[in-house]
């Protein structure tokens, strides 16, 4: 049989060629179903380490804000306990000026802390902005440089309120810092003592007791300073020491030879707390000095 006669089928038809286009088409269909393929799981692996970064940082920026609000409390209690552990050594006589300054503090603190607050507030919502970064692949380099600048701005917020509360705190120590208490003559420790115009400025301001100042000289008949009269023996500046006679409630006292800024001590009826004298200054024949009087009147047991 001839080629041609295999030409023809057993109809005696032509059987009909298929097209070699049809080939082509259906390449080309497979090779962008393999390149769309490709695409999506480049972009699933994409988003998923995307997702994986943005949770690690989000964890990492709540457990920097968590150390930070941590370290911030911790230093607050401390500074507190200190200051409460001053409040408790003070006397009874400065305790209004000392419970003044610290509400002050308190006051402060709380001011801070909500400072504070508000920072954390801005971090939790620079938090937020992460997770919707999901959405916005192209962006998420920028917005993480943003958030993590609004952290840095958080720690020197932070940085700033512990230089706060450490400069409450020193001025706090400094309110009792330029007085002096000392024991008294009878024995009784005394209210705290100014040893200088400056310091007598500051007990007044504080306001727990009444202050007169006085000036007496050698020879002076008498010198009555509030209810009490004063009468000065003996003065000699070399030792800084000297004598008085003290006349209070009808009693007639003679205080020996007395040094500069002892506080001298003199009970009046209806008072349970002492009458104090404190001279500060000695001259010839000389000397300078007030007295402190208890504001509210308490008799003795």
């Amino acid at each position: 049989m001839s080629t041609t006669e295999n030409e023809f089928d057993s109809t005696g038809q032509k059987p009909t060629e298929p097209r070699k286009g049809h080939a082509g088409i259906i390449a080309a269909v497979m090779a962008v179903l393999l390149i769309a393929l490709g695409g999506n799981f480049y972009l699933l692996n994409r988003s998923n380490e995307l997702k994986d970064q943005l949770t690690a940082m989000r964890d990492d920026t709540r457990a920097q804000m968590s150390k930070l609000s941590e370290a911030t409390n911790t230093l607050l209690e401390q500074r507190l306990a200190a200051i409460n552990e001053d409040l408790r050594n003070a006397n009874g006589t400065t305790s209004s000026a000392l419970k003044q300054a610290r509400a002050e503090v308190k006051k402060q603190t709380a001011q801070l802390n909500q400072q504070l607050e508000e920072a954390q507030k801005q971090v939790a919502g620079q938090t937020s902005e992460l997770n919707a970064l999901k959405d916005a692949t192209n962006s998420t380099n920028s917005k993480i440089t943003d958030v993590a600048s609004d952290v840095n701005n958080v720690k020197t917020d932070v940085t700033g309120v512990k230089s706060k509360v450490a400069s409450t705190q020193a001025d706090l120590e400094k309110t009792g810092s330029d007085l002096k208490r000392v024991m008294g003559d009878m024995g009784v420790m005394s209210g705290l003592i100014a040893t200088n115009a400056k310091d007598l400025q500051a007990l007044r301001e504080l306001g727990d007791r009444n202050y007169f100042e006085f000036r007496l000289a050698k020879g002076q008949l008498t010198k009555k300073v509030d209810t009490v009269t004063l009468t000065l023996k003996k003065a000699d500046p070399k030792r800084n020491r000297y004598t008085m006679e003290i006349l209070a409630d009808d009693k007639r006292l003679e205080k020996k030879d007395k040094t500069i800024n002892e506080p001298i001590q003199v009970y009046i009826s209806g008072d349970r707390q002492p009458y104090e004298i404190v001279v500060n200054q000695v001259s010839k024949d000389e000397v300078a000095g007030y007295l402190a009087t208890p504001k509210v009147k308490t008799a003795r047991r």
